[in-house]
């Protein structure tokens, strides 16, 4: 069965222009404004399973809302429902499940708000939400319980109070700007509010988290990297979770921010049925090498309400670190990191390489299995 697309698509595997549109797919104002938002677009758009269409009915009346753009639409197998694209983003009827653990703010983020729309988790750094939009709500969504539920880009002046504490709070060294997706945001609404956060005198560091390099990657454009040059250094924590998403178009794009100066952390994401398999995180890892994007965390999914059903153990990250370990550079390995419930912090967790201890001896076990004596230096040496 070929897919049943309502809109010409842009190719995936072509690098979209920054200038010169060729056809309307190029331009990612078109793709925000054709982007599926409703259970009847998506069921022309693909052949639906019978819990896609409950979950796509479900999302219309509560919960996360659906949307997706014609770019990542494209990325979707129409014939299998297993598709780790379409499993991202097309809702599911078990998101009306809740099972223990669950949260509808898993890392207590409302708790930990400092001034409206800041949040302050850690002594040196600040999380920014500059926008409840994104360009594709993805299912497994940490904010879920705001997103797509708003006004959109919130203003300067809203935006003033949060401003004014980060100036009143110099051991504060670095800003998240997140949403939403601050990048969904006119390029310049966000030149505007990176120059506002660059000119506190204490901000060393400006990161914008954004998923359009992977879900609309014709959005970056030259018009948007001029505009935010200036303000350097600005790092960008992207989130690509499957190789099936390291196109022509999105490895492009990630290439033209390391190009203009702009750092590119990835975190991924472990998904059940998406890239809980080692061979599909080690292709995943190689590819953003490849297109100058840093392997930076792999997630623990937080437990956000409703996705029991994407979530894995945390031994199988575990399982999966210990299995990639050695088989992939230093540059290519994330840290396994799980969030922690209630906003107390992210936590770097390593399969337990050490075996024994004992009279200045630790024996170690390498990737291979063996087990080596590391001998300590005898008291004095120093």
């Amino acid at each position: 069965m070929k897919s049943r697309h309502l809109l010409p698509l842009v190719s995936a595997d072509r690098a979209a222009p920054s200038a010169g549109l060729s056809r309307p797919g190029d331009d990612w104002r078109w793709q925000l404004r054709h982007a599926i938002s409703s259970a009847d677009d998506l069921a022309r758009a693909l052949p639906l399973t019978p819990a896609e269409i409950e979950g796509a009915r479900r999302a219309e009346g509560q919960g996360l809302p659906i949307r997706i753009t014609p770019y990542y639409l494209s990325l979707i197998d129409p014939d299998d429902p297993a598709c780790p694209v379409r499993k991202q983003c097309v809702p599911d009827g078990r998101e009306g499940q809740e099972v223990p653990g669950d949260l509808v703010d898993p890392l207590g983020e409302r708790a930990h708000e400092v001034a409206p729309h800041l949040v302050q988790r850690y002594p040196d750094r600040v999380l920014l939400l500059a926008t409840d939009r994104c360009a594709v709500y993805c299912r497994f969504c940490t904010r879920s319980r705001m997103v797509g539920g708003g006004e959109g880009a919130v203003s300067l002046e809203a935006l003033a109070p949060a401003l004014a504490w980060l100036r009143a709070h110099p051991e504060v060294r670095d800003v998240i700007v997140s949403g939403g997706d601050p990048l969904a945001m006119a390029t310049e609404r966000i030149a505007r509010l990176v120059a506002e956060v660059r000119a506190i005198e204490n901000v060393d560091t400006i990161r914008l988290a954004t998923r359009v390099p992977v879900t609309l990657p014709m959005r970056i454009t030259g018009e948007l990297l001029r505009a935010l040059r200036p303000f350097h250094p600005l790092w960008v924590m992207t989130h690509f979770n499957h190789p099936k998403e390291l196109t022509t178009a999105a490895v492009a794009a990630c290439e033209r921010l390391a190009d203009a100066g702009f750092p590119v952390n990835n975190q991924t994401v472990l998904l059940a049925g998406i890239n809980d398999d080692e061979s599909t995180l080690e292709t995943l890892f190689r590819g953003l090498v490849r297109a100058r994007v840093r392997p930076y965390y792999l997630l623990q999914a937080d437990p956000v309400r409703g996705t029991g059903h994407l979530r894995t153990p945390l031994m199988r990250g575990l399982e999966l670190m210990q299995a990639l370990q050695g088989r992939l550079s230093g540059i290519a390995l994330p840290k396994f990191i799980c969030d922690t419930p209630g906003g107390r912090g992210k936590v770097p967790l390593l399969a337990d390489s050490v075996v024994a201890r004992a009279g200045g001896v630790t024996t170690l076990r390498t990737f291979r299995g063996e087990l080596v004596d590391y001998v300590d230096p005898p008291p004095g040496c120093d």
